[in-house]
């Protein structure tokens, strides 16, 4: 019988009390052929009551790790935090609330696991989705663009939550950014490696701040910079 692979998802969480549970379940009822996963949550430093929740489903969960930071620093620093317990022969990030759909992770799998990859992004604007909020649209569009001048290339969506990697790849990142700002610094770092880099089309569930999303506009300038800042 042929050992299976693992699939390793990275979820930073901070205060999301509402749809951690939710989520936690979502990505535990994924099945995918030839694989098993590995959870790691890097809570960053919630104070609603999602901690709690966390520490409970983990004594519930062998194959969830929980890491609780002892600050809250963004999502860039949860992130890192995660990329070093990183295992196992795929990486995928994934977000604590309920924008994206983990059954998606077997589309990313594929050109993976074809060869035709390196990394996969999943692009919210290739596939179906929620009607976004028209001033996130529009920051993606610019940060799309800049991406694309900047490194040559054709990306629909440099800002997805749902990025897959070879775990090796992510051994081999030294990323800087605390906030959302560690979304371009991640694709720079791709680009500037020459790793091959490929789009599927996902679902996207896009919540309004009423709702509990938390970029803001001025995360979209920090992004910009950061795309001129990682690429030079």
């Amino acid at each position: 019988m042929a050992k299976k692979k693992l699939l390793c998802v990275i979820m930073p969480v901070y205060n999301e009390k509402k749809t951690i549970l939710e989520i936690i379940r979502r990505v535990q009822k994924v099945k995918i052929a030839g694989f098993d996963k590995k959870i790691i949550i890097v809570d960053d430093f919630s104070t609603d009551g999602t901690r709690e929740l966390l520490k409970s489903v983990v004594k519930k969960n062998k194959n969830i790790e929980l890491i609780l930071k002892k600050k809250n620093e963004g999502k860039g620093s949860a992130l890192r935090v995660g990329f070093q317990r990183a295992c196992g022969d795929y990486t995928v990030i994934q977000d604590a609330d309920l924008e994206y759909d983990p059954e998606d992770y077997k589309h990313l799998l594929e050109p993976l696991m074809r060869g035709n990859a390196d990394v996969v992004y999943g692009s919210r604007f290739l596939g179906q989705h929620r009607a976004f909020l028209f001033l996130n649209f529009l920051a993606n569009i610019i940060l799309n663009f800049v991406t694309n001048v900047l490194y040559n290339t054709i990306l629909t969506d440099m800002e997805t939550c749902y990025k897959m990697f070879k775990t090796s790849i992510v051994k081999e990142m030294r990323l800087n950014s605390n906030g959302f700002e560690i979304e371009p610094e991640m694709t720079a770092f791709v680009f500037k490696h020459k790793y091959k880099i490929y789009e599927v089309p996902i679902n996207f569930y896009g919540r309004g701040y009423e709702e509990g999303k938390k970029i803001k506009a001025s995360d979209g300038f920090k992004a910009l910079f950061a795309l001129i800042r990682y690429r030079f």
